[in-house]
C-alpha cells in the first residue's frame, strides 16, 4: 500500500501544477490578451508568455488580423424602384482589443448585421446606372459610414467591396436591348461622320484639280491607266481637247 503521506504529497504536486499551468499564457503574434481582474479590465497583454493570477484574472484573447466577411445578398429597392439583390464583402479588423470586448457583446456579429444594414440603406438612395458605373463611389461611401459607426467598438473598417448585383430578368433584357440600340447608333455616328470626311476631302481635291489644268489632264491620263489595267477591251474615253494642245503645230491650235 501506499502511504498516506505520499498520497497527499501527490494531490498538492498536481494542484501546484494544475494552479501554475491555469497561472501560464501564450500569446501569439497577431493576438491580444484583455485581462479581467474580480470582473474589473485590468489591461491588455502582448504577445508571448504571460501570467495571470489563478481564479482571480480572467484573459480574454483577441485576435488583430483583418477579417474578411461575406455580407449576404440583401433584396434592395434602389431610387428607381428596381428590385435587386446585392452581396458584398467587408474588410475589418479589431485595433482597441479591449474596447471590442467592453463596448459591443459580439463585434463580429455586430459588425456584420450593421454591414446588412447600411448596404441596404446606401444602395436604396441611389439609382441603378449608378450601382453599376458608379460601384468605387459607392463602396468608398459604405466604407466610411461603416468606419465610423464601429469606431466606439474598437473596430476599423478598412474596405467595402459589393460583389455581384442580380438584376431581373425582365431588366437584364431591356439593359441588352438598350446595349444593342447604343451600339447601332455609334455604328451610324460613325460611317455619318466617315461619309462627311470623305465629302470634304473630294470638296478639297476638287477645288485645288479646278485650279491648276494640268493636275486634270493628269487625272485623266491615270484614270485611262486604270481603266485599261482591269480589262483587256476597248473603251471610249471623252478626251479634253485641251489635252492635246500641246502636241498640236501652231496653225492647228487656232
Amino acid at each position: 500500500m501506499i502511504p498516506v503521506g505520499i498520497v497527499g504529497w501527490v494531490v498538492v504536486l498536481g494542484l501546484l501544477i494544475a494552479i501554475v499551468a491555469s497561472a501560464i499564457r501564450i500569446l501569439l503574434e497577431y493576438e491580444r490578451g484583455v485581462v479581467f481582474r474580480l470582473g474589473r479590465f485590468a489591461g491588455v497583454k502582448g504577445p508571448g508568455l504571460r501570467f495571470i493570477i489563478p481564479v482571480v484574472d480572467k484573459l480574454v484573447k483577441v485576435s488583430l488580423r483583418t477579417v474578411a466577411m461575406d455580407v449576404p445578398p440583401q433584396d434592395i429597392i434602389t431610387k428607381d424602384n428596381v428590385s435587386v439583390k446585392v452581396n458584398a464583402v467587408l474588410y475589418f479588423r479589431a485595433v482597441e482589443p479591449d474596447r471590442a470586448l467592453i463596448e459591443v457583446e459580439n463585434y463580429l456579429y455586430a459588425t456584420s448585421q450593421l454591414a446588412q444594414t447600411t448596404l441596404r440603406s446606401v444602395l436604396g438612395q441611389s439609382e441603378l446606372d449608378e450601382l453599376l458605373t458608379h460601384r468605387d463611389k459607392i463602396n468608398q461611401e459604405l466604407q466610411e459610414i461603416l468606419d465610423r459607426q464601429t469606431d466606439a467598438w474598437g473596430v476599423k473598417v478598412s474596405n467595402v467591396e459589393v460583389k455581384h448585383i442580380d438584376l431581373p430578368q425582365e431588366m437584364q433584357r431591356a439593359m441588352a436591348r438598350q446595349a444593342e440600340a447604343e451600339r447601332e447608333r455609334r455604328s451610324k455616328v460613325i460611317h455619318a461622320e466617315g461619309e462627311f470626311q470623305a465629302s470634304q476631302k473630294l470638296a478639297d481635291a476638287a477645288r485645288v484639280i479646278a485650279g491648276q489644268q494640268s493636275a486634270l489632264q493628269l487625272r485623266y491620263l491615270q484614270t485611262l491607266t486604270e481603266v485599261a489595267a482591269e480589262k483587256n477591251s476597248t473603251i471610249l474615253f471623252p478626251l479634253p481637247i485641251d489635252l492635246l494642245k500641246p502636241f498640236l503645230g501652231p496653225d492647228e491650235k487656232k
